[in-house]
């Protein structure tokens, strides 16, 4: 600590764990968000990962709400705002919001997969058969019409899911921005850059999940799906970029009380998460790799990509970190900072962290081998290939 800190903020109560409760929740939003571009707006170039988007989003998706169980002194408790619901508390709004995202997204994946699953429930023997027969729910039609609905359904559920996942993670930055009391946190713009950021975040992670699902299954990379996913990248990360610099500026501008001790936080405090994470590693050399990318050769525009994408998920995480942590970080006498160092052990530890966010990469593959989102015709839709697309 330094400078002058009151009593009850010595110790930050907004820990590590409440920093990757964002940083999960918008990998959902922007893979979702991919998965949208295909199945609304008919980007075909997105075919090959429009699927994988979809189960992407569902296995971080299951996983969202845990670090905010473990934050809790009695994770039960988090059930009471389903049986005392108030819709006046901005806290309560994430159970009411994440459950009705979560049936939009099991409904789509449910159409989108059905003819799969009743295809693996004709074709295995035993447990398998049943739990594809349960899958199912019984609807084993998959004639030409029945499929034709199921697209219809698909994007009616689609288009429902868009603003949906905007709520979600414009709720988080919401929460932050609605708290007066911290001149960090306090801004209209936070939900836009929380919502941005999540774009980016999730369409980073979905690039990286492709290509490493390609190479286990010794397949080629979709070039031109790489590349139209570098395009979209480059599209939302030079909004998310340009408004974070912005909410910084407008702060300078404005040079109320606050700014002499927020730029003391940034300069002091945060700068190698924020200006070297945040900006410069996560933002500035992304974009340059993104436009040297789509203009190089097909491997070496791939890996650029790729590196790109590994280090915009470094940067926005250092986002989530710099405003989470270093808001809390400000003692509201505007005269003092104190200090933040996770424990490696512990329930709210680094450890516990990294088994948080390695736990749905283990779902996805559960998931994947359930139902693959890589077969080329399912649910009334066609995967066509670039070279099918070059040819006509």
């Amino acid at each position: 600590m330094s400078g002058f800190v009151f009593p009850n903020e010595m110790e930050i109560n907004w820990s590590l764990l409440i920093v990757l409760y964002p940083y999960i929740t918008g990998l959902v939003a922007g893979a979702f968000i991919v998965s949208a571009l295909y199945h609304v707006f008919n980007r075909r170039q997105l075919a090959p990962v429009g699927r994988l988007a979809l189960v992407t989003a569902l296995s971080f998706l299951i996983v969202a709400p845990m670090p905010l169980l473990l934050h809790l002194g009695q994770p039960v408790r988090g059930l009471e705002i389903m049986w005392t619901p108030n819709p006046t508390s901005a806290m309560a709004g994430f159970g009411y919001i994440y459950s009705f995202y979560m049936v939009i997204l099991l409904l789509e994946i449910w159409f989108i997969f059905r003819s799969d699953i009743v295809a693996h429930a004709r074709s295995s023997r035993g447990i398998a058969r049943l739990g594809y027969t349960v899958l199912s729910l019984g609807a084993w039609d998959t004639s030409p019409r029945t499929l034709e609905q199921d697209h219809r359904l698909t994007t009616v559920l689609a288009s429902i899911g868009i603003p949906a996942a905007a709520f979600l993670h414009g709720y988080v930055g919401f929460i932050f921005g609605a708290i007066k009391a911290n001149p960090w946190w306090s801004t209209p713009l936070q939900p836009v850059i929380f919502l941005l950021s999540a774009i980016v975040s999730g369409m980073a992670l979905l690039m990286l999940v492709y290509a490493v699902t390609c190479w286990r299954r010794k397949e080629a990379v979709d070039h031109q799906c790489l590349m139209s996913l570098n395009k979209y990248l480059w599209y939302f990360l030079i909004l998310d970029v340009c408004l974070e610099v912005l909410e910084v500026i407008s702060k300078m501008y404005e040079a109320e009380e606050a700014w002499p001790v927020i730029y003391q936080l940034l300069t002091a405090y945060l700068p190698v998460t924020f200006f070297g994470l945040q900006l410069a590693l996560g933002a500035v050399v992304p974009l340059v790799l993104l436009t040297v990318a789509r203009r190089a050769g097909s491997r070496s525009g791939q890996a650029l990509t790729l590196l790109s994408a590994a280090l915009i998920l470094v940067g926005v995480f250092s986002m989530r970190w710099n405003v989470v942590i270093g808001g809390q970080m400000l003692s509201k006498s505007l005269r003092g900072f104190t200090a933040y160092h996770p424990p490696f052990l512990g329930l709210e530890g680094v450890l516990p962290a990294v088994v948080i966010l390695a736990l749905p990469f283990v779902i996805l593959a559960v998931v994947c081998r359930i139902i693959p989102p890589w077969s080329q015709k399912a649910a009334g839709e066609e995967y066509y290939s670039s070279d099918v697309e070059v040819s006509a």
